[in-house]
């Protein structure tokens, strides 16, 4: 055997004696990782530090370490993966694993959950959760999953209210005349129209300016979103006429449910209760913070007293609901009968 042969055959060798340690600690490692881990992709549309960001990030890696890696989710916040209309559709056909869906636009797909947008439905946010946290609940969630999506548990997302650049408003006729920017709804148009105002279907996006050109005289938001969109700073008063509170979900794609063992979906739906639970608890101290923050701005905060004024002028809209959802009728009164 010619030197540079021996030399050849040495370095392979030597190489082999190389790499058999770093296999057998790769075997090891492999041997120790679960096997078929499932990466799960969550949608979410609100930024980090935001309530639900934090529960959907702590659900996300609480499923991973009671699964001992058997589901590694992963959140991706700022509606990165799409809007919510699109988001949607990636869950149910399962392109997206998880995510937390507002009921307002969820109508398209389950035409059900279009009651929630009628506005002073729920009594208050509590009365929100009692109603969703029971056998109504159940009932919207089996209606999703009818459609391809799994609800694990329900989230909170406040009680929108009226703020305004002009005046507080008590009564309806404090908002007669003024122009109101709402979301893309015809329920909300009609809402506004109803207290004698002008609604605004508006891209949340372009509300700030149009507060400060005077092209919109107020906007209707929760507290934590009237704060962290600034808001606060164009408008003068915040007047608490709750006449929204929409539910949102802790949804799973049902083609990723399916692939989960019994163990792992009875893991993934305790985890999820939980979560819950925390993001209600820090919505309310979001909330009270955010509170704080537009008070210590100077804006004016005041209660509704008579709501009953305002519920009033909603009963042409409801009863037009009713007529065109056969069916609703019995389930509005049996929210509203919810203790």
């Amino acid at each position: 055997m010619s030197d540079s042969a021996m030399k050849t055959s040495s370095l392979k060798i030597r190489s082999l004696k190389t790499m058999l340690p770093t296999a057998g600690v790769m075997a090891l490692i492999a041997f120790a990782l679960p096997a078929q881990a499932d990466n799960w992709r969550g949608w979410n549309i609100h930024p980090d530090g935001y309530p639900n960001t934090v529960a959907l990030e702590e659900f996300a890696d609480a499923v991973a370490e009671q699964t001992e890696g058997r589901i590694t989710p992963r959140v991706y916040n700022n509606a990165v993966l799409g809007d919510q209309s699109d988001a949607i559709e990636q869950t149910r056909n399962g392109a997206l694993d998880f995510a937390n869906f507002n009921m307002g636009p969820m109508g398209p797909i389950v035409p059900e959950t279009n009651v929630f947008s009628l506005p002073f439905l729920f009594n208050d946010v509590e009365h929100m959760h009692t109603v969703m946290d029971g056998e109504i609940g159940e009932r919207f969630a089996d209606a999703l999953e009818d459609k391809g999506l799994v609800v694990l548990s329900w989230f909170d997302s406040g009680a929108r209210s009226i703020y305004n650049t002009q005046r507080p408003i008590k009564t309806p006729e404090d908002v007669k005349g003024l122009k109101i920017r709402v979301m893309n709804n015809d329920l909300y148009v009609d809402m506004i129209a109803a207290m004698g105002g002008n609604a605004t279907p508006m891209s949340y996006g372009e509300v700030y300016q149009s507060l400060t050109t005077g092209v919109l005289d107020g906007a209707e938001n929760n507290y934590p979103s009237f704060e962290s969109s600034n808001h606060y700073e164009a408008t003068g008063y915040y007047s608490l006429t709750e006449h929204l509170i929409i539910p949102e979900c802790l949804c799973v794609a049902k083609a990723s449910w399916e692939k989960l063992s019994q163990e792992d979906q009875e893991i993934v739906r305790e985890v999820a209760e939980e979560a819950s639970k925390r993001q209600r608890e820090l919505w309310v101290e979001s909330s009270e913070e955010s509170r704080q923050i537009v008070l210590d701005h100077g804006v004016e905060i005041n209660e509704v007293d008579d709501k009953a004024a305002f519920q009033s002028l909603m009963e042409p809209m409801y009863e037009d609901f009713i007529a065109n959802n056969p069916g609703t009728g019995e389930l509005i009164e049996e929210i509203r009968a919810t203790e």
